[in-house]
């Protein structure tokens, strides 16, 4: 929560605040996130307009995960750039009649004075997350047969054979064990030409 008393209703009147806050629950999305209670640091920028007061900033955060391909934990830093406009309770009387149902929901209000920016910070600090963080670019992940990291053995393979090409590969083996193409057969057959 911060207060706007100090701006007034002046239209011009600008205020910078820089603050450290407790990083709210659910800070995140299932991989990666800000624990709760870590520090957020704001940079904010106060400015009262005629309707309310436009509040633009950054917050930095140091937010931990887990890379999607090997599962080994990561930290990063975090920069998320927001704007958004917190309209004054009587705002409603002095525009237009007939605005949209959806512009409503969307609209910040100040409530005695005071901002509640913990819903902006959530929204801009999960949109600037990755949707699918990884430890380093060229990560190889996972072996999908025994879970074994590849990155600590670039050389990690297993011999599996398709099971569609299983019969194929008997009737080879069975071929070189008995008979090799083009020689004659002990029945005194002619091979056949290709």
């Amino acid at each position: 929560m911060f207060d706007t008393r100090e701006l007034g209703r002046r239209p011009g009147t600008l205020k910078r605040l820089s603050r450290t806050v407790e990083a709210p629950a659910d800070l995140g999305n299932e991989v990666i996130g800000a624990p709760e209670g870590e520090p957020v640091e704001l940079d904010l920028r106060l400015e009262a307009v005629m309707d309310g007061v436009l509040v633009t900033g950054t917050a930095r955060a140091a937010v931990k995960g887990e890379c999607v391909r090997c599962l080994e934990p990561l930290e990063r830093q975090l920069a998320a750039d927001f704007q958004e406009m917190f309209a004054y309770p009587d705002a409603d009387a002095r525009t237009e009649s007939g605005d949209d149902a959806e512009d409503e929901e969307d609209t910040y209000y100040l409530e005695d004075d005071l901002i509640d920016l913990e819903p902006v910070l959530r929204d801009a600090v999960v949109l600037a997350l990755p949707l699918q963080p990884v430890c380093r670019e060229d990560c190889p992940g996972l072996c999908p047969d025994c879970g074994a990291r590849l990155a600590d053995d670039p050389d990690h393979h297993h011999d599996a054979v398709d099971m569609r090409w299983a019969a194929l590969q008997e009737l080879a083996g069975s071929n070189q064990d008995r008979e090799k193409d083009n020689e004659p057969r002990p029945a005194g057959d002619e091979p056949q030409e290709k």
